[in-house]
């Protein structure tokens, strides 16, 4: 009986732990979503009307984050979901339809965006295994799509703001066209022969189709393991091959493995690439969707022989201001 106490005591405490992070402003929607790019497309359209909580830690894998207990608190309190789907977050998945709330959709922006004879598949994500590449935001058209059904939902949930939410979704159109236009300039800049990626984690499957870019692999195995030797070596001779001036590595995913293939290739090794890690920190300018986008063409651009300041000019401000009520885990 006293160790049941001491249980519920716990399970109070908590509660009120997380409740104390939560506005007193309970005509709000709650809203949860899981990595950061998400997190930062449902802020800009839902603004000020809504609490966002990302349940995905920025800087971790994505791929195989398994959520903590404490976050069904935030899921059962939750009045609508949004998730990307592919297979990107299926423990978060199977936690959210365990404690949502009767009647709660589970927002899948992924599979509404695109239908599966668009899917992707690659050595990162065979078919065989029946995981599509699942980064559909690195491709900003997709992004946008994704702020649409996020506006149609918060507007049939919340109609009393459905002209704020259309309004800011309009902001954001607005935004993305800018950094689409950007974009292609910026690509323009870089040599064609050199417009070739290759990544530790592929995550720019739907970008590189947009604006004509060659993805020429990924080393990452779909089990998230190093590649053996022999991959290895293919890939060391497909670059040599290629003449690709670099490589890319990602901030999350470390690899002394891409260090090696570009030093016995002889490109540059650049490892600061992200997918779904925001620039910056919360309240930044750049702590937004659109400015990952540009942080990264940024990158690609210097490594690629291409101009850089061609990204300057894109507006990477959050539309609803700065991003500090936003709750994503750390």
């Amino acid at each position: 009986m006293k160790q049941q106490r001491w249980l519920w005591l716990w399970v109070w405490l908590l509660l009120v732990g997380c409740r104390g992070n939560v506005s007193q402003d309970d005509s709000r929607l709650r809203v949860v979503a899981t990595v950061s790019p998400i997190t930062n497309i449902v802020y800009n359209i839902g603004g000020n009307h809504i609490q966002i909580t990302g349940i995905v830690p920025e800087g971790v894998n994505s791929h195989t984050f398994e959520p903590a207990p404490s976050d069904a608190i935030a899921i059962s309190q939750a009045d609508l979901i949004f998730m990307n789907g592919l297979n990107l977050e299926l423990p978060s998945l199977r936690l959210a339809e365990a404690n949502k709330k009767e009647g709660v959709e589970i927002i899948l922006l992924g599979e509404q965006t695109i239908s599966p004879d668009e899917y992707v598949y690659d050595f990162s994500f065979p078919k065989e295994a029946g995981n599509p590449n699942p980064h559909l935001w690195t491709n900003p058209l997709y992004a946008l799509k994704y702020a649409e059904i996020v506006y149609q939902k918060l507007a049939e949930l919340d109609p009393a703001h459905a002209a704020d939410y259309q309004a800011n979704y309009e902001a954001f159109s607005e935004r993305i066209a800018q950094l689409d236009a950007a974009i292609q300039a910026t690509t323009a800049s870089i040599p064609p022969e050199n417009r070739k990626l290759l990544t530790y984690h592929d995550s720019f499957a739907y970008f590189a189709p947009r604006y004509g870019y060659t993805i020429i692999g990924a080393i990452q195995p779909a089990d998230f393991s190093e590649p053996s030797a022999q991959e290895v070596a293919a890939l060391i001779t497909q670059l040599k091959a290629e003449k690709v001036p670099a490589i890319f590595g990602s901030e999350v995913f470390p690899s002394s493995v891409l260090e090696q293939i570009g030093r016995e290739a002889g490109v540059r090794y650049v490892d600061t690439l992200r997918d779904d890690d925001l620039p910056g920190e919360p309240g930044d300018v750049e702590h937004s969707y659109i400015g990952l986008m540009v942080y990264d063409l940024r990158i690609m651009a210097e490594a690629l022989g291409g101009d850089p300041s061609l990204m300057d000019g894109v507006d990477t401000a959050n539309i609803p201001g700065p991003d500090t009520a936003v709750s994503q885990k750390q």
